[in-house]
C-alpha cells in the first residue's frame, strides 16, 4: 500500500477512537493511560443488526470516517457502498470526460485487490464484518471483466454478497448469476416500490447464486402490506434485509415507529426464528435539525435494541 494509505491506518488507531468518545473506553485502559474501544457490537440476541453506509451519504464519506461512524454507533456490520472503497483503491474520478466509463472499466479489469484486502483489515481491526458491497459495476452496460472485478473485490472486503438493484431485463440477472457462480459469489437484488411477493420468482430460478436482498420499508410502501409472510417464504434466499419505516400507498420515509412498516415484529421474526441474514438499518427519513445521520443511526439502533429485548 501507499505511505498515505499506512499513515491513515494510524490515524484510526490512535485519533479517530479517542474521538468517538469516552463511552468508547474501557476503565481498564483508562487505567492504563490508552484509549482502546470496547468491543464493537451490534449483534443483539442472536439478530445481527447491520447498516449500509449510504445512511452517512450526507457527512463526509470516505473510508476512513466510514469507519469512524461504525465505531461511534456501536455497529460492527456493515454493507459498504461502492464509491468509497473504489476511491480508497485509487479508481479514476468522474470528470464529465466522455471517455470516463471506459478509463474506469480499464482501470477495475485491472486493478489488483490488494487495497480492498487493506480496507477488510481495517474494519475487522475493530471488529466490524463488511458482509456486503454495493459496487456500481453490475449494471448491463458493464463488461463481464468489471462485474467479475465487482465479485473479487467483494471477496476481498470479506463480503458473503454483492447488492444492486433488480435489473429488469432476465437476461442480465441469468447473466450476472452466471457469473456469480464462475467466481463463487452470491447477488443479492434490491427492488424499491415495484416490489411484489412474486418480484423475485425469475432472477431465484434462474441460479442459485441470485437471491434477495429485501427492503421492508420499501415492500411495505410499494405493496401496502406486512412483509412477513414474504420473509417466511423467501428467509432461505434472503442474503440481507434492509430496514427503514415507510407509510403505505407509496407514502414517505418516516422516523422509525412513525410509519406502517412492522420493524419490531419483523426483528422479533428473525429472533424466533433463528435468521441468520443482516438486518441493515438504512437511515433514509429527513434528519431533523440539530442533529445529523450518526445521531439517528444510533437512535435507529437503539429502537431494533429495544424491539429484541
Amino acid at each position: 500500500m501507499k505511505d498515505h494509505n499506512v499513515s491513515r491506518r494510524h490515524f484510526i488507531g490512535a485519533g479517530v477512537l479517542a474521538a468517538a468518545g469516552l463511552a468508547l473506553t474501557s476503565k481498564s485502559s483508562l487505567g492504563k493511560g490508552l484509549f482502546k474501544p470496547v468491543k464493537v457490537d451490534s449483534k443483539i440476541n442472536g439478530v445481527q443488526i447491520g447498516v449500509i453506509t449510504y445512511s452517512f451519504r450526507s457527512m463526509p464519506s470516505d473510508i476512513d470516517h466510514l469507519l469512524q461512524y461504525c465505531i461511534q454507533c456501536n455497529i460492527n456490520a456493515i454493507e459498504l457502498m461502492g464509491d468509497s472503497a473504489e476511491a480508497y483503491a485509487g479508481a479514476p474520478k468522474r470528470d464529465g470526460s466522455a471517455d470516463f466509463s471506459q478509463r474506469l472499466a480499464t482501470w477495475r479489469e485491472s486493478t489488483i485487490m490488494d487495497p480492498f484486502v487493506a480496507i477488510r483489515k481495517m474494519f475487522n481491526d475493530q471488529n466490524i464484518n463488511i458482509y456486503a458491497w454495493k459496487p456500481n459495476a453490475l449494471g448491463v452496460k458493464n463488461t463481464d471483466g468489471e462485474i467479475t472485478y465487482a465479485f473479487k473485490a467483494g471477496k476481498a472486503l470479506g463480503c458473503s454478497h454483492v447488492t444492486v438493484e433488480l435489473p429488469e431485463d432476465a437476461n442480465q440477472t441469468q447473466r450476472l448469476g452466471d457469473l456469480a457462480e464462475k467466481n463463487d459469489m452470491m447477488v443479492g437484488y434490491h427492488a424499491h416500490t415495484q416490489a411484489t411477493p412474486t418480484l423475485w420468482d425469475m432472477a431465484l430460478a434462474q441460479s442459485k447464486h441470485n437471491a434477495i436482498n429485501l427492503d421492508i420499508g420499501h415492500y411495505v410502501a410499494g405493496t401496502s402490506s406486512s412483509p412477513i409472510d414474504f420473509i417466511q417464504k423467501n428467509h432461505k434466499r434472503i442474503l440481507s434485509m434492509h430496514l427503514k419505516d415507510r407509510k403505505f400507498h407509496n407514502g414517505p420515509n418516516m422516523p422509525w415507529g412513525q410509519g406502517d412498516t412492522p420493524i419490531k415484529e419483523v426483528l422479533q421474526l428473525m429472533k424466533k426464528e433463528g435468521y441468520k441474514f443482516p438486518a441493515t438499518i438504512e437511515q433514509e427519513y429527513d434528519i431533523p435539525a440539530g442533529s445529523d445521520a450518526v445521531k439517528e443511526v444510533i437512535k435507529c439502533r437503539e429502537y431494533a435494541k429495544e424491539a429484541l429485548a
